[in-house]
């Protein structure tokens, strides 16, 4: 590991404020102060001695040191802030003096002191960096084909929440060859090795539950909020709360980031003059959660909720329930599809609905189709092409410029790698295990090459769980003054919905999912850290 960026230098005065959250002990040459597997681990501060990080051995490979961390630093990763079973093993290799900082001292120690909170935060995100790219990346293998749904979405799980995880591609000849020798047969794809324990037809929601992702009631209060969808209207939301004193939990059906975090370059979003992809901004934004305590769980997919004085409470697809004083809705919406035969047989083997690395590497040199007019679609055509990839873009309207941004537009018409087809759809999808061609129909009609079909022709308001709040025609949720139906609850409240507040009381909803919403990056963010304000006088007025 980079010791310039994952070992601080500290000085004697933070030092000094660092050890005031520890309960110091003497440890032994040899001694286990962290095993992998452990949950809400320790941060250990090492004042005299030294400290082995240690990869366990597994079945196919002894152990590995990754580091030897020496006096005044500490031990502890990214992991710790959210309850993720630990990975690698801290290990006394010589005698010294240790202390050891609680997971409840260690966010006191965030929430008082912001340089000690900025030195550890960015150090815990070098040190995950750098873990990704060595040896402790063995400690969860995926095996799968690149061109499989199943695989996709173990991947996409692991890259959107930054696990440091090795890829092994059962499509090359020599590792398909081995898969019989270690007991797999391509009916078993994908698999996930975790800590060297195999887990055949691997779910993100199995690897979330060895790893110590899932959600666990491990505190019999309610939380005072519950955040559910995770794009960005959530995670603002998320923040807001849990900076401002709420106990927060944050629920994703996927992964924290949302639609957003498929997005290529958003270039409109306030203090990015440059651009930013939206993967690194949604994923400096659950970081941002973490250090405020957030407990982020995923996958978990919400199925219903039932409304009572106090609590509230949340149903999982699993069953498990969580309990919550308030709640709000960030849910977002659900990818629209094009309705061809064989759609779902290709959805992740060839058809997409982001354009991000992780999709980049199966099409990377190869052509592709975009469907979409919006500035989605534009974003990715744009990526794709600049990596490489000759791109059609398929449009059913006249012109580009009907929903797309004008600087958009111009980029388009002037790339060489860019077809734009215009009054033009995809009609048909052709392949074997994989998707290889697309028909063409409309203003264009051929049938062309396609190794990724790229769709952004928009989404519909994922609320079909909720059936009990008032929604509009399309199934978008209203709030505050936009609600037309009050039930019996409301007489006793004395008041009508808040701003963002729902058809029940203590049901907030805010981002793409809320009726009148804008659709856009900065104004989710605006909506969800608005939405915690009426939280706290829904909240106050229960308390009283």
């Amino acid at each position: 590991m980079d010791s310039d960026r994952v070992v601080p230098e500290l000085t004697d005065a933070q030092w000094d404020r660092l050890v005031r959250y520890g309960v110091p002990a003497d440890v032994a040459a040899g001694e286990i102060l962290v095993r992998s597997g452990d949950r809400w681990y320790d941060l250990i501060l090492i004042e005299s001695g030294e400290v082995e990080v240690v990869r366990d051995a597994l079945p196919w490979i002894g152990e590995s040191i990754i580091a030897a961390i020496g006096e005044r630093t500490f031990f502890g990763e990214l992991g710790l802030l959210n309850g993720q079973r630990a990975f690698l093993t801290a290990r006394a290799s010589k005698p010294g003096r240790m202390l050891r900082v609680d997971h409840a001292s260690l966010q006191r120690l965030m929430a008082e002191d912001d340089e000690l909170c900025d030195i550890l935060l960015r150090t815990m995100w070098a040190r995950r960096e750098a873990l990704r790219k060595g040896p402790a990346a063995l400690t969860l293998k995926i095996i799968g084909t690149s061109r499989s749904a199943g695989s996709h979405a173990l991947r996409r799980y692991a890259e959107r929440l930054e696990l440091a995880y090795t890829w092994v591609d059962a499509d090359d000849p020599a590792t398909s060859a081995s898969l019989a020798g270690h007991g797999f047969t391509a009916q078993d794809l994908p698999v996930a090795i975790v800590q060297g324990e195999n887990v055949l037809s691997a779910t993100p929601g199995q690897v979330a539950e060895m790893l110590g992702l899932a959600y666990v009631n491990d505190d019999e209060r309610a939380a005072d909020l519950a955040v559910v969808g995770g794009g960005p209207a959530g995670l603002a939301a998320a923040i807001y709360g849990a900076s401002e004193g709420l106990r927060t939990v944050l629920l994703d059906s996927i992964a924290p980031g949302g639609q957003s975090a498929a997005t290529s370059r958003i270039e409109n979003y306030l203090g990015f003059p440059f651009g930013v992809s939206g993967d690194a901004l949604t994923g400096q934004a659950s970081l941002q959660a973490l250090k405020f305590g957030v407990r982020v769980f995923a996958p978990c997919e919400a199925a219903g909720l039932e409304w009572s004085p106090d609590p509230l409470t949340l149903s999982l697809s699993d069953g498990t329930l969580v309990r919550a004083r308030a709640v709000i809705v960030t849910t977002g919406a659900q990818y629209r599809t094009l309705e061809l035969d064989r759609w779902a047989q290709f959805e992740g083997a060839g058809i997409f609905h982001a354009a991000t690395p992780l999709e980049l590497r199966q099409v990377t040199g190869a052509p592709v189709v975009v469907v979409g007019g919006a500035n989605s679609a534009g974003q990715a055509a744009l990526y794709l092409a600049a990596n490489g990839c000759p791109v059609r873009l398929v449009v059913r309207s006249d012109n580009l410029s009907t929903q797309m941004s004008s600087y958009l537009v111009e980029r388009l018409s002037e790339h060489p790698r860019i077809q734009v087809h215009t009054r033009t759809s995809v009609t048909e999808l052709h392949g074997d295990a994989a998707l290889e061609q697309v028909t063409l129909a409309g203003g264009t009609n051929a049938t062309v090459d396609c190794r990724g079909l790229f769709c952004f022709i928009g989404a519909q308001p994922a609320t079909d769980w909720i059936t009990q709040l008032d929604r509009d025609e399309h199934g978008f949720v209203r709030t505050g003054t936009d609600v037309r139906q009050l039930g019996p609850m409301w007489e006793a409240l004395h008041r009508s919905p808040l701003p963002f507040e729902t058809s029940l009381p203590r049901v907030f909803a805010a981002g793409d999912v809320r009726r009148g919403s804008m659709k856009r990056v900065a104004a989710a963010v605006g909506e969800g850290s608005s939405a915690v304000a009426s939280v706290h006088r829904a909240l106050a007025e229960v308390s009283e």
